[in-house]
């Protein structure tokens, strides 16, 4: 019967929290249903792929198991006891407990916390303006970005690099500390392409053996942390042989002489003991570079995700200055194309009533605020209410233990707005059901490339479910907020973002589907100059500019040892990488994704097994000061022997102990301006 359903072509954007930002094509085959979801291949990023999680994105929206109706707490926090409310009473109860303790406590007591479930600008970013309207505690949004980009910022002064579809026509391509295959695939599109149509040769960096590896020329498997020396002992050869490029080194660099003669000491030999790579393996890597002009440098976050993260950016980035690279289409780096949207976000995020004396809470340090640090807290008052949105942090968050005890308190009202029963969800006293994205308008920029897109709503908001700003808007009427955000439609809001930002309306974008915002190649490859005032590159940061805590930062490209690493006690040095079929919890609810992860396990070279004494699939205990946890063995030689991997942020509940990895992750912010170091993990390994 379903074959006499006419099936309708619908142009959307991936929502979620990738770079890629996929422009895609969605079966629409009802008033309240999706079928197969496509790449559009008129998108010349996109290319017409998609992630095989994104392509089966029915089976998400259409699961029995999302929650359709707002539903309050009737038993013990964590109990799973609820009964339906409606709409009103639920709104009424959020408003009338967040104006019970403002009263009690003022406006900083409340704590809006979201992330990138959606990385749509209204449906994400909304929650802003109700913050700043009521001056409730401000979010430093500390869990994803922070180190890799100030690292970037570091040497560039700016958010923009190489096109990223000049892939295609580089020569070699370098992927560095991001498994693409898993986490955008749209690199390995463009990537492939320079292979076969040019012949170029794909280099990845990563500390094992992953999908993107094997689809390499080479692989580079380095120690987790120490891909500064790498990148040193490179500009080092590079300057050693004659191959870096010193007539642009010259005109577009600064500090150049006090970098060579930095390096003198940052030999090969030198970087192998650290990085456990090759002497041989340093030097062909670093000559590939110096000989082949069109190198691209595809720089992720992983990389960074260490304590000394933005360090090993920055030096990874002044590969391209020392040869040279960014002269060349097909040359250069790309991290972010973050600025080259200039969007006005005043109707969305209420910018114009930003208070800046309002306190900011990081984000990643979500455990030891609730906790009542009083570091993190300073002299404003305890957090006793919180609004959930696009974020799972009972799951994702670092610090786990102090998480779950924060969320325990019995005076911590808690309410998410959700899709699915996350565990953070568990803990709220209301939760509201959302919509995904094909049940709400929104518009989306690509950070990994350089479209706007434009989703519209396809299909009816299913049960009771309503948008994140439909939400927002609804409480601020019982709050008494005002701004004119709250009086418009999401529609509208997006039509006027558009048209103040100096982009067309909303209807023109619809009908185009996508504006391509790409600047000039002199601009994307800084012919005209980087973003510093000087408009040089900067071999030499002033950390300071980026952030407050920056004590002991070096001034050169360096191997920074200030790392969580293995030692007696703690002998193995964990990454918690992402899998395939996961999006940090956002897929961890479809049963084709469980199906193809199985359950979590810890990845162990053969030789490590031998020392523990355990075989494939045993149960082994890991853990350190944070705590320990239970988890099956995976024995892997694609990695190196001390290194572990953990990868997917599987659910608590899929654990042995109903506890997971980031148990293990401490909270600590790294400089210099915080971040959580989520692959800077030293524990200790015994058969259970």
């Amino acid at each position: 019967m379903t074959s006499n359903i006419p099936v309708e072509i619908r142009a959307s954007a991936c929502p979620h929290d990738c770079p890629s930002t996929c422009a895609l094509e969605i079966e629409k085959l009802g008033d309240q249903k999706i079928g197969r979801i496509r790449g559009a291949v008129e998108n010349s990023y996109t290319a017409g792929v998609i992630c095989a999680k994104v392509a089966r994105y029915a089976e998400r929206t259409h699961h029995p198991d999302r929650i359709m109706h707002p539903l309050k707490r009737v038993g013990a926090k964590g109990s799973g006891e609820w009964k339906q409310i409606s709409w009103d009473d639920a709104l009424d109860e959020v408003a009338a407990e967040f104006l019970k303790r403002e009263a009690q406590f003022g406006p900083e007591t409340i704590w809006p916390y979201y992330y990138a479930g959606t990385m749509g600008l209204v449906q994400r970013d909304g929650i802003e303006r109700l913050r700043h309207v009521k001056k409730y505690s401000g979010q430093f949004s500390t869990i994803c970005i922070n180190l890799a980009r100030s690292g970037w910022k570091a040497g560039t002064g700016a958010y923009r690099g190489t096109d990223p579809r000049e892939m295609a026509k580089s020569d070699l391509v370098v992927i560095w500390g991001t498994n693409a295959v898993h986490t955008q695939i749209n690199v390995m599109t463009h990537a492939t392409r320079a292979r076969k149509e040019r012949g170029a040769k794909i280099v990845v960096i990563d500390p094992y053996r992953n999908a993107t590896a094997l689809a390499a020329d080479t692989h580079l498997m380095v120690r987790p942390g120490t891909d500064g020396a790498l990148a040193c002992a490179v500009m080092h050869v590079l300057f050693k042989d004659g191959l870096a490029d010193r007539t642009y080194l010259e005109k577009y660099t600064k500090n150049h002489a006090e970098l060579e003669s930095h390096l003198a000491t940052r030999t090969p030999e030198w970087a192998a003991e650290i990085t456990g790579l090759s002497v041989e393996e340093i030097v062909e890597f670093a000559r590939m570079i110096g000989q082949t002009k069109k190198t691209f440098l595809r720089l992720g976050y992983g990389f960074t995700r260490s304590r000394n993260g933005s360090v090993n950016m920055h030096a990874a980035l002044s590969i391209a200055a020392v040869s040279g690279a960014w002269q060349y289409e097909g040359g250069g780096a790309f991290h972010t194309n973050g600025q080259i949207f200039h969007w006005d976000k005043t109707l969305i995020e209420g910018l114009d009533v930003l208070d800046p004396t309002v306190r900011m809470l990081d984000q990643s340090r979500i455990g030891p605020v609730l906790t009542g640090n009083k570091q993190d807290l300073g002299d404003g008052p305890p957090v006793t209410a919180l609004l959930i949105q696009n974020t799972n942090p009972m799951d994702v968050a670092p610090d786990l233990a102090k998480v779950h005890e924060g969320f325990a308190r019995e005076d911590l009202f808690v309410c998410v707005h959700e899709q699915f029963m996350t565990e953070t969800a568990k803990m709220a006293d209301i939760i509201l059901p959302a919509t995904t994205f094909v049940e709400h308008d929104d518009i989306y920029q690509g950070g990994g490339q350089s479209h706007i897109m434009m989703g519209r709503k396809i299909i009816d908001p299913l049960g009771e479910c309503w948008s994140n700003h439909d939400v927002i808007c609804a409480l601020a009427k019982r709050l008494d907020a005002k701004h004119p955000g709250f009086e418009l439609n999401a529609l509208e809001l997006i039509d006027k973002t558009l048209q103040a930002s100096g982009w067309p309306d909303v209807e023109t974008l619809t009908d185009q589907k996508w504006i391509d915002a790409q600047v000039s190649f002199d601009e994307a490859h800084y012919l005209n100059g980087f973003g510093h005032a000087d408009g040089k590159y900067h071999f030499s940061p002033d950390w300071s500019e980026i952030g407050d805590d920056f004590s002991g930062m070096p001034d050169l490209p360096d191997h920074w040892d200030i790392n969580d690493n293995a030692n007696e006690t703690h002998p193995y040095r964990l990454v918690t990488a992402p899998a395939r079929n996961f999006l940090n919890t956002s897929f961890t609810a479809t049963p084709s994704s469980l199906k193809r992860e199985k359950r979590p396990t810890i990845m162990i070279h053969s030789d490590d097994a031998k020392i523990i004494e355990v075989e494939n699939g045993s149960l082994v205990r890991v853990g350190n000061k944070q705590g320990s946890l239970l988890i099956h063995v995976d024995i892997f030689d694609g990695l190196l022997p001390g290194i572990v991997i953990v990868e997917g942020i599987w659910p608590n509940n899929k654990f042995v102990e109903k506890v997971g990895i980031n148990l293990l992750v401490g909270a600590d912010a790294a400089k210099p301006n915080g971040g959580a170091a989520f692959h800077d993990t030293a524990v200790w390994i015994k058969p259970e």
